[in-house]
Order: C-alpha cells, then structure tokens, then sequence
C-alpha cells in the first residue's frame, strides 16, 4: 500500500500517523492495514474521572445541600466539565484506538447533546464511544435511554397527558431520516410511543407505567401499540434512514461532495443490518476512497486542526483555559455545541477572521507569537467573563512544547517525507518555490512554515 494511501486513511480515519506507525505497515497489504485498523479499536476504553465530590448531589439529601455549598458545587461542576474538554483533546492525542475516537467524535456531531451535569456529561461521551463502531440500531435505542439526552430534549418531560414532541423531532429530522420522509403526525405519535421515559438521579432508566401512553399509534404507516424502540425500529425499515447517515458518513470521511453512485453503494451495504464497522470497512477498501479527487478533500474541523498539530508536535498549555479560548476562536468547543443541529462544517469553519487564526496558530503553539482575534463560537458564563477582560483582543499563548518527541519521529526524514506526512493536498507551483527557497531551515522549523500553510487544513 502506497504511504500517500496509507496517510489518508489515518488522516480520516483517525488523526493523522507517525513515521513509525507508516514504517510498520508498510509492507502489509491494504487489507492487513485496515484489519489492524479496526483491532486497535476493538475495545472500548471509557474516559474517567474523578467525581467523587459530587455523589451528594447524586444521593437524595442533594435538597438539603444550601447556600455557599450548593453554589460551590456548582461551579466545581462547571471546572470539571472544562476539565472534560481537555481529557477528551488529550484522548484523541494520545489513543491508540484511533478510529474508534475519531468515530466517537464523529458521532458527537450527529447524536448532538449539550449537557452541563458533567456525571451525565461523561456518560454520555463514554455511551458514544462504546456504540461508535457497533450497530446503529442498538446504538439509537441506548441514546434515547440516557440521561444527558432525555435533558436537552426534554424526553424526561415527555407524559401521555402532555406529549413533549422535541425528542420525536430531532430523531427523525436530525438523527435518522432527514427532512421530508415523515410527517408531523408521525411527530406527533411517535412523541406518543416515548412517553414516560424518565431516569433516577444515578442515572438509570426506567419508564414511569402512569405516564406511558398505551394506546395505538399510527406510525410511518403501521398502526400499533408502539414503545419507543419499537419506533425506532420502524424507522430503520426505512432505506431513507441508511441513505441519511450514509451522506453524513461520506461526507465526512470521504469528500464533503457526495459522489452519487458510490452513496448508494455504501447506503445498500448498511442497510443489510446497520452495522458501522462493516460501512466504514467498505468505504477503507474501496478504490474510489483513495482517488486523487478525495485526498486532501476535507477542511479539518478545528479539533482535528489542534489534535493533528499535538499529534506531530506535542504541545503542553501552562493555562489549559487557553486551549478552550482556541477552541472558541475558531468556532468548535467541544460539549458546547451550538445547538442540537450541531456544528456545520466544512467551509462554514473557514472565515476571514478565522482563517488568520488557524494559520497563525502553530508559531502561536511553538514560539508564543502574540495572535490577534475575533471570537467566535459560544462559551458558558466565566469563559464569557474571563476573556471579555482581554481588551485588546489579542493574547499569547503560553506553552511547553515537545520538539524532542518530534524529533524523535520526524528529526531524520529528508524534506520531501516531511511534507507528505504534514500536508494531503498537492501544493501549486507559487508554494513549490517558496518552499524551496526554505532549504537552510531545520526540520523544525520547516515543520512550522508547512503547518503555516492554506494546504494544512486541508487533509
């Protein structure tokens, strides 16, 4: 397997692979690479936390927890859900399961929740790594019952006396089929069948009889006395269902313009029985995922962007509230996501203001530049009060940075290998020669000046 093919593969598979990790697959085939792709991330490892000091609001007795103690759980709540933000970057850094965390990052943008509880906040992070490359089906099924998502679409509101449609909504419109395959009326019963969904303080479901509606439903055109798996179910009958997370899945790990004959080839093999892994494998072994058209295809997300960055170059912020202020710049904080659509991507993650940013943003990371900014994206309270004391809109970030780890990996390699491991697309004639006039630097600092380049956020 040719290392350009092999780069691109774990430029969308993952977050991009060392020197190392090209030089031990080298002389496997395409198969035996992505086998071992997907072994590494046979299990699933879940993040942890420590979150001890909140088992009083878990417990019963949370009522009786009053004044400064009430108010300073809160916010240690609000400390550690940062906290989670930065665990989830480093996960991605430093994993080896590599598809299964970009596949966990992936479904964050479709399953999309916002939840401030950061117990819930956790679980529900963990609940999609451990389905991200398991059966849809079951996976949908798990997501209707937890927690964090019975909250942000009030599902835990939803009684057969009131039903609450949000949830029934955004299933079908966001989740599952899309616009135009349902109508408001199977809204309407659907909301229906998920009445009574509720969850003790720990956070197990359970289904409240009195407030579960019994009756019949009539449902994408079945009548029955349907539960809400039993909705679930009916909507994968549906092909509109597999064609709908097929688009998403091309686009996002294929080219952000969906090729219409190879969708609907994908779209038939995971519509045999929802199965990730076997879609994603399809997609890894096919020919036309490693045309000339699809490499360098993709503008990165800004996660990917500062992931792929740590991953060559490891980057320590002596300030972690800095990581989360890149975040926000550039319009992609993670468990902030700006509503339940979630982030756009694509070109919408590309502007004047943040395009500067990101080109900036590794002599930022290495040499402490000063970066100027216009913020964008949504904070939660004191991220909002913390940098709204910043009035000259610019900052410089303090960082320790690991050019010992990066030259362990890529201090050796001639400058042409450098610039296949940093950059996916092919570079015009004008970069060529600015390159080339860089022959006196350092693999150092030739690593800075390709990060610096429009090509670098592309993979």
């Amino acid at each position: 397997m040719k290392t350009a093919h092999i780069l691109h593969l774990y430029n969308r598979a993952g977050f991009g692979a060392l020197p190392s990790q090209v030089g031990m697959l080298a002389s496997l085939s395409q198969k035996q690479i992505i086998d071992r792709l997907f072994d590494t991330s046979r299990g699933a490892s879940p993040m942890k936390m420590d979150l001890s000091v909140f088992k009083p609001m878990l417990d019963k007795d949370y009522k009786s927890i009053k004044g400064p103690q009430r108010k300073q759980l809160a916010k240690l709540a609000r400390d550690k859900t940062r906290e989670l933000n930065t665990l989830w970057i480093d996960r991605m850094v430093n994993t080896s399961e590599d598809l299964r965390e970009r596949m966990t990052l992936f479904w964050a943008n479709v399953f999309v929740c916002r939840e401030n509880n950061v117990w819930f906040a956790l679980r529900y992070n963990n609940l999609l790594r451990k389905h991200a490359l398991g059966n849809f089906r079951d996976f949908t099924k798990a997501v209707s019952r937890e927690p964090a998502m019975m909250k942000y679409l009030n599902l835990n509101q939803n009684v057969k006396e009131s039903p609450n449609e949000n949830f029934a909504r955004e299933l079908m419109e966001l989740f599952t089929l899309g616009v135009g395959n349902y109508t408001e009326e199977d809204i309407k019963q659907s909301a229906r069948a998920f009445t009574g969904y509720a969850y003790q303080r720990k956070g197990t479901f359970y289904i409240k009889p009195r407030a579960h509606d019994e009756g019949d439903k009539k449902f994408l055109g079945k009548t029955g006395n349907f539960k809400g798996d039993d909705i679930i179910d009916l909507i994968l009958e549906k092909k509109e269902c597999a064609h709908f997370i097929c688009d998403k899945l091309y686009r996002e790990f294929v080219n952000p313009t969906a090729n219409i004959v190879h969708l609907a080839e994908i779209t038939d093999v995971f519509y045999r029985d929802y199965d990730i892994s076997e879609v994603l494998r399809h997609i890894f072994m096919s020919d036309w995922f490693y045309d000339e058209i699809n490499i360098g295809s993709r503008i990165k997300s800004p996660i990917e962007l500062l992931v792929g960055i740590n991953r060559t170059v490891p980057v320590q912020f002596e300030k972690p509230r800095q990581l989360l202020f890149i975040q926000k710049v550039m319009g992609q904080v993670l468990l902030y996501p700006p509503n339940v659509a979630g982030w756009k991507g694509d070109k919408s993650w590309i502007d004047a203001n943040s395009l500067v940013f990101r080109l900036n943003l590794p002599s930022a990371l290495f040499n402490g530049a000063v970066i100027n900014y216009a913020e964008k994206g949504e904070f939660e309270d004191s991220f909002e009060e913390y940098y709204d004391k910043k009035k000259s809109r610019k900052t410089a970030l303090k960082t320790k940075v690991g050019w010992i780890a990066f030259d362990n990996e890529y201090g050796s390699l001639k400058r042409k290998e450098l610039k296949q491991f940093l950059l996916a697309p092919k570079v015009d004639d004008d970069t060529e020669s600015y390159l080339d006039n860089l022959e006196n630097l350092g693999n150092r600092e030739y690593c800075l000046q390709l990060m610096s380049l429009p090509e670098y956020q592309l993979c």
